[in-house]
């Protein structure tokens, strides 16, 4: 068996998923791609996530090609593998339609920055990408297309998807995406959230990703 840390990893990530409440039944996906071969490693499709282990995800190339697997890849790895292919840095991909999130995706709204969570986390507008037909590149190309430098993009009336340079790091955004999109909507029932102005978006992000967690930061809580 080929691949077998990230077989770990990408089966621990997709474990997450329900824990975090972002899928339903067996819809959604982590993808991790190995920096050496550029094998990608993905959840078999159709698969229960409490069925999921490390020896039933799925090895493929980055053309969507199974290389090692007993089962077939995600119905979504064309996508992903067209994400790998056009973003070199990119090693994690998750795919979700957690509902707050895919909320905003629905009726084609980014998520503004409206929030100091969405400036540590994301630094921009969380786009929203046009509506793409499932199956072939399609998706993959609208991806690629509308994401920028973020690392979360709504798929308009589909659902989300995030990139990470590692698979935690994806995991992360999409837990995140999802957790600022419920903030976001229940504020949206009160009234109009204000958009930070654009040096305080800037201070939190860097703040935020240069700072958060190091042991200078800690000392200052």
């Amino acid at each position: 068996m080929i691949l077998t840390s990230l077989r770990e990893e990408v089966c621990h990530a997709n474990m997450q998923l329900p824990r975090y409440g972002l899928v339903t039944w067996t819809s959604g996906n982590v993808s991790g791609r190995d920096p050496e071969s550029g094998l990608v490693v993905i959840k078999p499709s159709g698969l229960m996530f409490e069925d999921l282990t490390p020896e039933n995800m799925v090895v493929a190339d980055l053309h969507g090609n199974v290389v090692e697997g007993d089962h077939g890849a995600s119905t979504d790895t064309i996508s992903h593998v067209y994400i790998y292919r056009h973003l070199p840095d990119v090693m994690g991909v998750v795919h979700t339609h957690s509902n707050y999130a895919t909320a905003f995706a629905a009726v084609g709204k980014p998520i503004p920055v409206c929030l100091t969570a969405v400036a540590d986390e994301f630094g921009m507008t969380i786009p929203c990408a046009d509506y793409a037909r499932i199956g072939g590149d399609t998706i993959g190309e609208e991806i690629v297309r509308a994401i920028g430098d973020c690392t979360a993009v709504l798929m308009k009336q589909h659902g989300v998807f995030t990139i990470g340079k590692s698979v935690n790091k994806a995991l992360k955004s999409a837990v995140m995406v999802e957790d600022i999109a419920k903030t976001v909507w229940l504020a949206l029932q009160i009234g109009e959230p204000e958009v930070l102005p654009a040096e305080e978006i800037a201070a939190n992000y860097e703040r935020y990703q240069t700072r958060y967690g190091t042991a200078q930061a800690s000392v200052a809580g």
